[in-house]
């Protein structure tokens, strides 16, 4: 397909995209900028379109990948905008602080917890706990794999149910 053929169909299937861009974003603006941006991965992918395919559903394909990954992105950098008129970021783990006492008390009702639990119980967990593979716990416990991991799991659950303040 030549360019100038190429480039008509992306200006005749423009117009059906704008809706599904303000779809999407949910701002005017910013469903500008996503269409904009496909159109510019479209012309530089344009070697990657099969003639005869509907290009509305390959436009759309790639406006949504796009909005995902721009979602994500913003998901990943863990930011939000401060709405004064000088938009600061603000960064969520500058506000968080910890209290040190209440997490010492939390780990001492934690290990009384284990401590609690029966032998047949508290050793192989423990293993588990310091890193073991339940293969070597198995070994060193001379016990079955599948007797290991049942063990491993009802302890879970017992402490599961004596830490639910937690």
């Amino acid at each position: 397909m030549a360019t100038k053929d190429f480039d008509q169909l992306l200006i005749n299937n423009t117009e059906f995209l704008k809706p599904f861009a303000i779809t999407l974003t949910r701002d005017n603006e910013v469903a500008k900028d996503l269409l904009q941006e496909t159109m510019y991965r479209a012309l530089a992918n344009k070697e990657k379109y099969n003639v005869g395919t509907n290009i509305k559903a390959w436009l759309y394909t790639i406006m949504r990948n796009i909005f995902i990954n721009n979602y994500r992105r913003k998901a990943k950098q863990n930011t939000i905008f401060d709405n004064t008129p000088n938009e600061f970021l603000l960064n969520y783990n500058q506000a968080a602080t910890t209290n040190a006492a209440e997490g010492i008390l939390k780990l001492k009702d934690i290990q009384a917890a284990v401590y609690k639990l029966p032998a047949i119980f508290r050793n192989p967990f423990m293993l588990y706990f310091e890193g073991y593979k339940y293969f070597e716990i198995a070994e060193m416990l001379s016990e079955p794999l599948g007797t290991i991991k049942s063990r491993i799991h009802f302890a879970r659950k017992l402490l599961k149910e004596q830490l639910t303040r937690f």
